[in-house]
């Protein structure tokens, strides 16, 4: 039986794949590409195929989601927990999501004008910021005690959001400091990264002895943001201001080495002549 949430989130998936193959064909896609994902011949407008693709698997994948989670129905989730009855009710938790999706389709804007490579990071946002939505949304009406819907979440999400976090941060850091150094003159990408590596010893320091020094971990966390969103606009920043300029380093010892050898050729080659003519 397939349920109302599924039904919807597929059909819109449908559509977008739908849209996504007609695009492809009315902007230059030939034969079987749009079709194919382009594994055979062209796939026309690469960036407005891609987009709409993504977001007819994405639905897909959501209603795949639904339907196995039953659309979060009271009876299934009182089986999973443990409990005889759980009376459903409609409790809302607050949600910084908003705010995340909100960036992420400013950075997909800024994208469309400046970079590529801007677009598809706000699109990667956007698309996760759906997906921990969406989450949050079923686990906050799966049940009546928002204890056992925390824990519903946790143990589904936890085991993807822990290790997939971990590797975004790592990531976007390293491209957005490379970024930063890169567009900064020689003295100062050593001061940038001295002035980092300090900061972020710093907060680690904090973290660590938090407790024995009864440091609030609000004060740690807002801290480690503020780092973060600052690399992240650099990075920003310095990918539309591009690289500096790197001039070839000249060594004039072997221009001078090879002048001496060839003045030296030339004096052989005189004595030879000159002993020649005697």
């Amino acid at each position: 039986m397939f349920t109302t949430g599924f039904k919807f989130f597929f059909g819109i998936g449908v559509a977008l794949v739908t849209a996504a193959v007609l695009y492809g064909y009315t902007t230059g896609g030939n034969w079987v590409g749009p079709i194919s994902w382009g594994w055979k011949e062209g796939v026309g407008e690469h960036i407005g195929y891609g987009v709409l693709m993504f977001l007819g698997l994405a639905a897909m994948g959501i209603a795949c989601t639904l339907i196995f989670f039953r659309d979060a129905d009271p009876a299934d989730q009182a089986d999973y927990v443990g409990v005889e009855d759980i009376e459903p009710t409609m409790p809302v938790t607050g949600s910084f999501w908003p705010v995340i999706g909100a960036f992420g389709a400013g950075t997909m804007a800024v994208g469309l004008v400046l970079n590529t490579a801007i677009f598809i990071t706000g699109l990667v946002i956007v698309s996760l910021v759906a997906v921990e939505w969406m989450m949050d949304a079923w686990a906050d009406r799966a049940t009546g005690d928002p204890e056992a819907n925390r824990a519903l979440r946790n143990r589904i999400m936890a085991p993807i959001e822990i290790p997939a976090l971990g590797g975004a941060i790592i990531a976007v850091g390293v491209l957005a400091s490379s970024r930063i150094l890169l567009n900064a003159s020689k003295l100062g990408a050593v001061v940038i990264a001295g002035v980092v590596a300090v900061i972020i010893l710093a907060i680690g320091a904090m973290a660590a002895n938090s407790i024995e020094f009864k440091i609030n971990r609000n004060l740690i966390s807002g801290l480690a943001v503020v780092l973060g969103v600052a690399i992240l606009g650099g990075g920003v920043w310095a990918t539309v201001e591009g690289e500096r300029e790197f001039h070839e380093h000249e060594v004039h010892g072997s221009d001078s080495h090879e002048g001496d050898e060839s003045h030296e050729g030339e004096d052989t080659d005189g004595e030879h002549d000159g002993e020649a003519e005697e």
